[in-house]
């Protein structure tokens, strides 16, 4: 037993998040609470990844706010900054200098043109939009292989992209030697995809028009309850879980039983017969208790806490990057 938690401890974890939007509960139960599990357990690097926001244009003294509110949100959540490095990715130039390596080392047109997440963000407007949001899935793929990732907790919604990088890093090897490390996609199955309260077909997104599709982590309490007592519900009456038949209801039941550390069939069990409306007020003082508690520790953390970690962050993480950037230099011939 001993032997596999230095095994696990050994291996690396890498993740981030775009400061664009206003986090969610479903960012914190899909990736941010699967993160603070995993420090116990692995070697975990976090960015606040600002040069993905930037593929979208934004304005840019509300970017630096959100910089600053995203590290206090991981914080917050519990991520440990002496147990884990929390970094901006802008500030560490070889995330830049490695993506472009690798748009000419192993990143194909025809990979591009297969992602899903740009169809979906460009819609009809692929031949106008930047080229950053065409191409970002190759800097996803510099994020991680800097760093010798061996897993990348994602939603399912960003695992295509993991799956570049590693195709991208296996040509890269196949070319070179082996210099990157493949990595693997790590999907929370329980709560990995949250829906949005209005329509349980779409993802509940932190960029949506209609915030009342989303509970975002720094909601009023007030105005959480609201979108709870709105949400959207199936035909019927009777508590269930059934993704099929009850899809908005077993979103609801979802949340229910992370964020009350619940499990469905009790949940499903207790509420026998008693209907939508009592099950979502409790829901309700479910949400309320779990972001009263989260908005208390996210208000205890100055801005200069912040920049003060973001910058012991930094020092760590170019040390690391900036050791595997050499050694790809070297093999390219510019050094």
């Amino acid at each position: 037993m001993r032997r596999e938690n230095k095994e696990k401890k050994e291996q690396i974890i890498f993740s981030g998040i775009q400061p664009s939007g206003n986090l969610n509960i479903g960012n914190y139960i899909g990736a941010i609470s699967q993160w603070v599990k995993m420090q116990d357990k692995y070697h975990c690097i976090f960015s606040i990844v600002d040069y993905h926001a930037i593929t979208i244009k934004q304005d840019p003294n509300l970017l630096r706010q959100r910089i600053i509110e995203v590290t206090k949100i991981y914080l917050a959540a519990g991520i440990d900054s002496q147990q884990s490095i929390i970094f901006q990715q802008s500030t560490i130039p070889a995330h830049t200098e490695l993506a472009w390596i690798l748009n000419c080392y192993g990143a194909h047109i025809a990979d591009l043109n297969k992602m899903t997440q740009f169809k979906t963000k460009a819609g009809e407007h692929q031949e106008t939009v930047s080229v950053g949001l065409y191409d970002y899935p190759v800097l996803m793929a510099a994020d991680i292989l800097l760093y010798n990732t061996d897993l990348v907790p994602v939603g399912e919604d960003q695992k295509q992209h993991v799956e570049l990088a590693r195709d991208i890093a296996r040509r890269f090897n196949n070319e070179f030697g082996e210099i990157f490390k493949i990595p693997q996609p790590v999907v929370r199955k329980d709560g990995a995809r949250i829906m949005s309260l209005l329509d349980p077909t779409k993802k509940m997104s932190k960029s949506d028009d209609n915030q009342n599709n989303a509970i975002a982590l720094l909601d009023s309490l007030e105005l959480a309850q609201k979108k709870i007592m709105k949400a959207v519900t199936d035909s019927g009456s009777e508590i269930e879980y059934d993704l099929e038949n009850k899809p908005a209801l077993s979103n609801l039941l979802t949340i229910y039983a992370i964020l009350g550390n619940r499990e469905i069939p009790r949940l499903v069990k207790d509420y026998r017969g008693q209907g939508y409306g009592k099950f979502k007020k409790d829901l309700a003082k479910v949400v309320e208790k779990f972001l009263h508690n989260f908005q208390e520790k996210y208000n205890n953390i100055s801005d200069n806490d912040v920049r003060q970690i973001l910058e012991e962050g930094r020092i760590k993480a170019e040390a690391l990057a900036s050791q595997k950037l050499s050694e790809v230099r070297k093999l390219i011939g510019v050094r």
